[in-house]
C-alpha cells in the first residue's frame, strides 16, 4: 500500500495508524522468510493454517504485550468444520443437554464401557456442528480420533468411508509412488496391529495400490476377502483402543454403502468391551438396525426455539441485535433450523438492508417486500448472485460433488488459474465452501449438502448435462486412479451427461470390482443402474446384446447376494433367456438356461431342471464347441442324478470325463455351476457308480475328485469336493473319513466365509457324533445345519440330510422322532422328484421297524 518513508507517489499511498505500526514491529521479530501474525489475523484464520504459538511479545510503540504466532504452513484439516475451528464457526446454541450426554458417554467409554450414540436429525439441524464441539471439548484428552464421511455419490462404493479415512490418516498425496503409499499405510496400520504386513496387503489391494512382491500372495475367495478386510478394520479399532480411548465419528450414515454398514455391525457389537465411543449421525429416514444393544443411546436433535434462534442471529451478527422486523422474518422463515437461521442472517448482513449504528444494526431504508428470501435455496442463491463472477464456479463444482479437488475443477472450468483462485477464495470467505490440504492436493467441500444442492438446482438441464459429460471425460483422461478405484463415479457422470454407452461400460467395470470384493449388494446396484440406462438407448440389436450381457451378469451377482433359490435370480435369467430367444443369441441362451438349471437344482425342482438340461445339451450339440458340450453334459448329469436316472446319468458322466481337460477347463466354475465340472463329474459320478453297484470304481472316482480339486487351488471347487465327497464314505460307514472331510469343509467355509457350506459341514459333523454315541449333541448339530439350509431356500439333497438326522434319533432311542423324520424326507422326495436317495430312505425306515418289539 505504500512506503512509510518516502516521497511523491510512495508518500501518497502511505498508510498510518496502529495496524501498519504493529505489522512493522512483527516484521522486525520475524526471521527471514517467516510470517508472524497477531490475534486479529489469528482469529480470522481459524485452522486454515498450521501455527506455532510464540506467546506474548513486548514490542516497541505498543503498550501491552502482543500474542504472536508463526505461520508454519497450510492446514491438513480433514473435515468441513475443522478448517474454520475458531473462525466463522456457526455459534452452538441450545445444545447443552445433548453435548452433556455425549460427554457422559465419552466418560463411560474411557472407563472401558464402550458406548454408541445414534445422533439423528433433519438436514441443517446441526449434527456435524455438535460433533465439532465434542471434538473441541476433548482436544486436551489423549485419544485416537477416527472420522468416517459417507457420500451420496458413493452409496454403492464398498467401504468408501473406511478407505477414505485410511487414506486421510496415512496422509496420501496424489503423486505419491506406490512404495511411499505403502510405507505410509504400514506406519498408520502399525498403530493398531502387530500384523502390519498382512493388514497392509489387504488394505493396499482394496485401495488398488500395486505392491509387487512386497507381500505374500493370498488366494482368497471374494467373500473371504471381504470378511478378511472387515477383520482388518475391526482389529484396527480394537488395537487402537488398547493404547488410548478412541472417538469414532461416522457421519451421514444414510449415505453409507452396504459393506460399510456390515462392518459397523461388527464394530458396534465389539465396542461394548472397549474404550471406544462411536457417534453415528444420520437423517430421520435412515433406520439404524442396532437399537437392540444395551450400550446404544438414541439422540434426536430438535429445532431451536424462538429465543435460541434470536440468540444465534445476534452471535452471527457479532453480538449486535438486528432490527425486530428483520429478526421476526428470519425466525418465521428459518423455523428453528440452525442452518437456515445462519444463512438467512448472513444473507441480510450481506444485502445492505441493515447498517451498523451504536453497537446495533438498523435498517438502511424501508424493508421491501420479499427482501428476505423465503427458502434456504433462495437465500443461498441470493448470496451467490451477489458474487456473480464466482457463481459459475460454485455451479460447476456442484456437478462434481459435495467434495471436489482443485485439480479436477481447474480441468473443467474455462477460468484462468488466477481467476479460479480468486473465485474459490471468495466462496471460502463467504463460508460456502471449505478448503483443506496443500497444493497440489487441495480439496474443497461445500459447507452443507443443501448448499451444493442449491447451486446444482440453479443449472439449466442442458448445461448440467454438458458439465457432467465434461467431468466424465476429464476423469478418464487425467485421473486414472479414480477410473480404476471408483469407476462408479465415472459412470454416474457419463449417465447424467447423456452418454449411456460409456456409463454402462463403467457400471460394468464397477460391478466386476465389487464382485471381486464380495460386495454383492453394490455389484447388484451397479448392474441395475446399467440396465436402467438401457431405456435411453436406441432399441436395436446392439442394445439387446448389451442387455443380455447385463442380465446374465446380474443373475450371477444375485446368486451371491440373494442365494441360489431367489426369485430375483430366476427373474434375471428368465429376462436374459427371453431376449436371447428373440435375438437368436445361442451363446447367451446357453448361459441363461444353465443359470435357470442352477436355480432349479437349488430349489430341488427336479422335473423342470431335467427339461432345462435337455435344452442346454441340445444347444451345446448345435454349437459344436467341446467346452460348451462339456457343460451341456454337466447340466444333464446333475439333473439325471437327482431324478434317480442313474444309468442315463452314468452316460453323461462318461461323456464329461472324456471331454474334460483341467488345463483348458479349469476356469469354467466361475461361469457355470460355481465349481469345476471335472471335479463334479468325478464326485457325482462316484456316487452314481456306488448306487449302481460298483463300490471299487466309486471310491476311485471319489479320491480322484478330491485330488483334482486340490490341484486346481480354487476354494469353491475344493469346498464342493469335500461337501459331495462326504456322502460316499458316509454311505460306506467310514466315520473317520466323514469326520476328516467335514472338518476340512468347515475350515474352508470359515476361512473363505462360504455360508452355504457351513450347513453341510455341521450336518455331517453331527452325524459323526451320533455314530460315535453322542446322539443328543449330534442331532442338535444336524438340526442347526438343516435350519440354515431351509433359511437359505436351498432344498436339494434335503431328504438325504434328514435321513442322517433320523439315524441320530434312532441311535438315541427316539423311534417316533426317527419315523417322523424318515416320513418327512420321503414326502419331500415325492414332492420334488429327487429320487436318487429314495431307496435308501425306505431301507432306513425298514430298519427302524425291525428294531420295534411288535
Amino acid at each position: 500500500v505504500g512506503d512509510l518513508i518516502g516521497e511523491d507517489a510512495a508518500q501518497e499511498e502511505v498508510v498510518v495508524g496502529e495496524t501498519p505500526n504493529l505489522a512493522a514491529r512483527l516484521q522486525g521479530l520475524a526471521e527471514p522468510g517467516g510470517v508472524l501474525i497477531a490475534p486479529g489475523t489469528r482469529h480470522l484464520l481459524g485452522n486454515l493454517f498450521e501455527l506455532v504459538d510464540l506467546g506474548r511479545q513486548t514490542v516497541k510503540g505498543i503498550a501491552d504485550p502482543i500474542h504472536v504466532w508463526r505461520v508454519a504452513g497450510e492446514s491438513r484439516a480433514e473435515g468441513r468444520f475443522e478448517a474454520r475451528q475458531s473462525s466463522g464457526l456457526t455459534p452452538l446454541v441450545g445444545r447443552e443437554q445433548e453435548l452433556g450426554l455425549l460427554l457422559d458417554r465419552w466418560g463411560q467409554a474411557e472407563d472401558g464401557d464402550g458406548q454408541v450414540v445414534l445422533l439423528s436429525g433433519e438436514p441443517g439441524i446441526g449434527k456435524s456442528r455438535i460433533l465439532q464441539t465434542l471434538r473441541e471439548q476433548l482436544t486436551d484428552e489423549p485419544h485416537f480420533r477416527l472420522r468416517y464421511f459417507c457420500s451420496p455419490y458413493h452409496v454403492n462404493s464398498a467401504l468408501y468411508p473406511v478407505l477414505d479415512q485410511i487414506e486421510r490418516g496415512a496422509g496420501f498425496e496424489r503423486d505419491d509412488p506406490p512404495n511411499i503409499k505403502l510405507d505410509k499405510l504400514e506406519t498408520t496400520l502399525a498403530q493398531g496391529t502387530e500384523r502390519v504386513c498382512e493388514a497392509a496387503a489387504m488394505v493396499a489391494s482394496l485401495l488398488s495400490i500395486p505392491s509387487g512382491s512386497r507381500y505374500p500372495t493370498q488366494t482368497l475367495s471374494p467373500q473371504r476377502r471381504k470378511t478378511k478386510a472387515q477383520e482388518v478394520f475391526l482389529a484396527q479399532v480394537v488395537g487402537l483402543a488398547a493404547h488410548r480411548p478412541v472417538l469414532a465419528l461416522f457421519e451421514d450414515a444414510h449415505w453409507s454403502d452396504p459393506t460399510t454398514l456390515e462392518l459397523f455391525d461388527l464394530i458396534i457389537d465389539r465396542v461394548q468391551r472397549l474404550r471406544v465411543l462411536v457417534v453415528m449421525t444420520f437423517r430421520p429416514e435412515f433406520a439404524p438396525p442396532w437399537s437392540r444393544y444395551p450400550h446404544i443411546t438414541g439422540l434426536s436433535l430438535n429445532r431451536l426455539s424462538r429465543r435460541q434462534s434470536v440468540t444465534m442471529m445476534e452471535r452471527i451478527a457479532g453480538g449486535r441485535a438486528l432490527p425486530s422486523e428483520v429478526s421476526e422474518h428470519i425466525v418465521e422463515k428459518a423455523d428453528g433450523v440452525p442452518l437456515f437461521v445462519e444463512e438467512l442472517t448472513k444473507a441480510v448482513l450481506e444485502s445492505g438492508l441493515v447498517v451498523e449504528r451504536d453497537e446495533a444494526y438498523v435498517l438502511s431504508g424501508p424493508l421491501p417486500p420479499l427482501a428476505i428470501p423465503t427458502t434456504l435455496q433462495d437465500s443461498l442463491m441470493a448470496r451467490l448472485d451477489r458474487r456473480a463472477p464466482v457463481r459459475e464456479v460454485a455451479q460447476i463444482a456442484s456437478v462434481i460433488g459435495r467434495e471436489f479437488s482443485h485439480e479436477l475443477l481447474a480441468a473443467i472450468t474455462p477460468l484462468s488459474d488466477g481467476e479460479l483462485e480468486a473465485a474459490l477464495a471468495d466462496l471460502g470467505a463467504a463460508e460456502l465452501v471449505f478448503r483443506r490440504g496443500v497444493p497440489p492436493n487441495v480439496v474443497y467441500e461445500f459447507k452443507h449438502a443443501l448448499v451444493q444442492d442449491a447451486a446444482y438446482a440453479s443449472l439449466l438441464r442442458g448445461r448440467r448435462q454438458q458439465l457432467h459429460a465434461t467431468v466424465g471425460h476429464a476423469l478418464v483422461e487425467r485421473f486414472p486412479d479414480t477410473v480404476n478405484g471408483q469407476p462408479e463415479v465415472v459412470a454416474r457422470h457419463f449417465a447424467a451427461g447423456g452418454s449411456p454407452e460409456k456409463a454402462i461400460a463403467y457400471w460394468q467395470q464397477a460391478s466386476l470390482r465389487a464382485v471381486a470384493r464380495s460386495a454383492t449388494a453394490e455389484a447388484v446396484a451397479h448392474l441395475k443402474a446399467a440396465i436402467d440406462l438401457l431405456e435411453s438407448m436406441p432399441d436395436d440389436d446392439a442394445r439387446m446384446a448389451l442387455e443380455i450381457k447385463l442380465r446374465l451378469a446380474l443373475g450371477g451377482a444375485l446368486i451371491n447376494a440373494k442365494g441360489l433359490a431367489s426369485d430375483e435370480v430366476e427373474a434375471a435369467y428368465v429376462g436374459a433367456r427371453d431376449l436371447c430367444q428373440e435375438s437368436a443369441d445361442s451363446a447367451g441362451l446357453f448361459t441363461a438356461l444353465w443359470g435357470l438349471c442352477r436355480v432349479c437344482y437349488g430349489r430341488a425342482q427336479i422335473r423342470r431342471s431335467r427339461e432345462l438340461a435337455d435344452q442346454v445339451l441340445a444347444l451345446a450339440r448345435r454349437q459344436q464347441d467341446p467346452t460348451i458340450l462339456l457343460e451341456g453334459h454337466h447340466a444333464e448329469w446333475a439333473a439325471r442324478f437327482f431324478h434317480g436316472e442313474l444309468a442315463t446319468a452314468r452316460e453323461h458322466f462318461g461323456q464329461g470325463n472324456s471331454l474334460y481337460d483341467s488345463q483348458v477347463h479349469g476356469a469354467l466354475g466361475s461361469l457355470y455351476g460355481g465349481h469345476d465340472p471335472g471335479e463334479c463329474c468325478l464326485n457325482l459320478g462316484g456316487l452314481t457308480l456306488w448306487l449302481l453297484g460298483f463300490p471299487d470304481q466309486a471310491q476311485d472316482w471319489n479320491r480322484r475328485a478330491l485330488s483334482l480339486a486340490e490341484e486346481l487351488v480354487d476354494p469353491q471347487t475344493l469346498a464342493h469336493a469335500h461337501c459331495w465327497g462326504m456322502i460316499l464314505p458316509q454311505l460306506l460307514g467310514d466315520m473317520m473319513m466323514v469326520k476328516q472331510r467335514a472338518d476340512a469343509l468347515y475350515a474352508i467355509a470359515e476361512e473363505q466365509a462360504f455360508a452355504n457350506y457351513f450347513a453341510e459341514a455341521e450336518i455331517f459333523r453331527g452325524w459323526v457324533l451320533s455314530a460315535q454315541g453322542e446322539c443328543a449333541r449330534g442331532v442338535e448339530l444336524m438340526r442347526e445345519g438343516l435350519a440354515l439350509r431351509e433359511d437359505s431356500g436351498v432344498r436339494y439333497i434335503q431328504p438325504y440330510c434328514r435321513s442322517l438326522m433320523a439315524e441320530g434319533h434312532l441311535g438315541s432311542g427316539q423311534s417316533a422322532e426317527a419315523l417322523a423324520t424318515f416320513d418327512t424326507a420321503l414326502s419331500e422326495t415325492q414332492e420334488t422328484e429327487e429320487f436318487w436317495f429314495q431307496a435308501e430312505l425306505y431301507r432306513g425306515r425298514g430298519e427302524l421297524f425291525l428294531t420295534q418289539p411288535d
